[in-house]
């Protein structure tokens, strides 16, 4: 027989060569998924997370985890059961079992009635069933303080949210050479709301600087530092400041240890700030002497109407601008819930002693837009030693979601 043409013979070859690879090809994924065994799956919202009881897999916040948490004591209910909102206490709880800081404490409370909805303690390696950290004020303020600097500003009538502030050097230190500003400066400059929102030190110290220590000390007993509470609940806030020098720029900034704050007053300011109304602490109906009872608004704790306005702005411009964007966002709230409201507060971090270690807060609210009457403030104080937990502003997220999911339409 007659042999076909060499070029017949070449092309009949390389069909057959394609041919194998395309079979090859498609054989190879359905060989390595019998090979290797498949992945959890991965949930697609962010509505609920799993009770512990299931499973401590958090696969929307990446955690470190591929099983179930390890063996510990049987967990007692009794503080969770107590509490106004059962549901976000149980996911308080739940938070704290599986991010493990150090030492922490998370608070939410109703903007409306200011009442404690839930709280949740770790401290000592353990779940805590009293919240003995909600009143104490050993905790260092950090730039939670600069709420108290622009609320200073913006009752000066200097300052607007648009007033432009020099920024020397990085906005996270704070060097006598960052505040010495030239006659005929020309460098850079920050809006105040985005120095705010930004935590930039140098910029809230020379705000601190115009304004003066007295009015500075005046604003933060307008909101809470240096009063005296009834019962002691909280315990007295700290917030000094030097007539001259240094220490001015420290004060303004937050960047000392001296000024102190505890979570229950932290929660006290927010809403007073959302609600524009006098300062009130937050109220329980069994957590005394944690938190008081009742509780009545503390004269000469007001502010004018555009202070009001300029705080809510400067707020929402932390989350939207500013510390808070990265984990404020919908990676964490469901963009359902996250489109529906207001949402702003105030980053803070610093080294502190008692407990010591690396202290990180967010105090803030979510507002929602159509029903006013509908909001949360939330604190979030984590303390942490060599090994960081999951940031503050990230749990505070998961929080508003979960209260989103309680109070807001989900279409």
């Amino acid at each position: 027989m007659r042999p076909l043409p060499y070029k017949v013979r070449l092309i009949n070859r390389i069909l057959l060569l394609g041919f194998s690879l395309f079979l090859l090809i498609r054989c190879l994924p359905a060989f390595q998924k019998s090979a290797i065994p498949p992945a959890p799956t991965m949930p697609t919202h962010l509505d609920s997370l799993p009770t512990p009881s299931l499973s401590p897999l958090v696969p929307q916040v990446n955690l470190a985890l591929t099983g179930t948490l390890r063996p510990e004591s049987k967990i007692d209910s009794t503080h969770i059961l107590r509490q106004k909102d059962i549901f976000l206490a149980q996911k308080i709880d739940h938070l704290l079992r599986i991010y493990k800081p150090d030492y922490g404490f998370f608070l939410m409370v109703d903007a409306e009635t200011n009442e404690i909805l839930a709280w949740g303690q770790r401290s000592e390696d353990s779940i805590q069933a009293t919240p003995s950290f909600l009143s104490q004020s050993t905790f260092p303020a950090a730039s939670l303080i600069k709420t108290a600097t622009l609320a200073a500003g913006f009752e000066s009538k200097k300052f607007s949210l648009n007033t432009p502030i020099p920024l020397i050097g990085s906005a996270h230190t704070l060097y006598r050479s960052q505040l010495r500003i030239p006659t005929d400066y020309k460098g850079n400059m920050i809006e105040l709301q985005d120095a705010y929102a930004k935590s930039c030190n140098p910029s809230m110290a020379l705000v601190g600087y115009e304004i003066g220590p007295s009015s500075l000390e005046l604003t933060a007993n307008k909101i809470g530092y240096n009063l005296d509470f009834p019962n002691n609940i909280p315990n007295k806030s700290s917030f000094s400041i030097p007539d001259t020098g240094y220490g001015i720029a420290e004060a303004a900034s937050g960047f000392t240890k001296s000024t102190t704050l505890s979570p229950l007053l932290a929660a006290a300011q927010v809403r007073a700030l959302l609600k524009q109304k006098p300062l009130e602490i937050p109220t329980a109906a069994n957590i005394y002497p944690y938190a008081p009872t009742t509780s009545n608004p503390l004269p000469n704790t007001s502010f004018l109407e555009n202070t009001y306005f300029g705080m809510k702005e400067a707020m929402m411009q932390t989350v939207s601008n500013g510390t808070a964007k990265k984990n404020l966002s919908s990676r964490f709230i469901a963009r359902r819930y996250k489109e529906q409201l207001d949402i702003g507060g105030k980053t803070g971090s610093l080294d502190g002693l008692n407990p010591a270690g690396r202290y990180e807060w967010f105090a803030g609210f979510a507002e929602s837009r159509l029903n006013r009457s509908k909001g949360i403030v939330i604190v979030v104080m984590q303390i942490h030693k060599e090994i960081r937990s999951q940031p503050a502003t990230q749990v505070a997220a998961l929080l508003i979601n979960y209260w989103a999911q309680q109070n807001l339409a989900s279409n």
